[in-house]
């Protein structure tokens, strides 16, 4: 099957890019200046998108470890809702200085929380209820992550909610737009072969595994 080849050797090409070189996901936008309210909204829209798209590699991987398992649209749009509701408390929670989690803990854990994931569908065969409470957890998780790159741009004090609520939408945008890449690069293709489980799901998910648990590692010593 020259697709299913094709597929693997992309795989092992990023895996080869992943590990030759040092991998930083949260990449820190440009400092904004000051801007009005409507110039803040979209320009944290945008913000908010490039987390997802380029660059949030992490981010990605985790949403793609979710839709892997059950690629049917209206499955994953629910995770990924329910993913972003979750992230959006513990940014705004935050941001606002209400809870302070060390980056040193919650980086290793995002890590952590993409290889659970990735594990989680090589070993499962059916999707499980509680699936939606856990993208909830790693939601609240991946939200201090976010907090931790935007303190570093900061927010405009004149739309500083504004600002995070904007940076939520884009965050979503970016992970629908994935979502739908990745039904049109894969499930729209393999997803009902009978063999999808076993050349698509757990080759890939295996893949994400071991980058996550390098990620994990590395946010741990460096």
């Amino acid at each position: 099957m020259p697709a299913i080849r094709y597929l693997h050797k992309t795989i092992f090409f990023i895996v080869g890019l992943v590990f030759s070189f040092r991998v930083s996901a949260h990449i820190i936008v440009d400092e904004l200046a000051t801007m009005s309210k409507s110039e803040a909204a979209t320009a944290y829209l945008i913000a908010g998108f490039e987390h997802i798209l380029p660059m949030g590699l992490d981010h990605i991987l985790f949403i793609v470890g979710l839709f892997l398992f059950n690629p049917k649209l209206k499955s994953i749009l629910i995770q990924s809702t329910v993913f972003t509701v979750a992230h959006s408390v513990t940014l705004i929670l935050s941001s606002y200085e209400i809870i302070a989690p060390p980056e040193t803990i919650v980086e290793p854990l995002i890590a952590l929380s993409i290889a659970y994931i990735a594990i989680e569908n090589i070993f499962l065969q059916d999707l499980k209820p509680t699936r939606i409470v856990v993208v909830f957890l790693f939601g609240l998780l991946h939200g201090m992550g976010f907090a931790g790159a935007l303190s570093e741009v900061g927010l405009p004090e004149n739309a500083y909610l504004l600002s995070l609520i904007s940076f939520n939408i884009g965050v979503e945008l970016g992970q629908v737009t994935v979502i739908l890449l990745a039904h049109l690069l894969i499930a729209k293709w393999f997803s009902k072969k009978e063999w999808y489980r076993s050349k698509i799901v757990i080759p890939i998910s295996i893949v994400i595994a071991i980058i996550a648990l390098y990620w994990s590692i590395e946010r741990m010593i460096l």
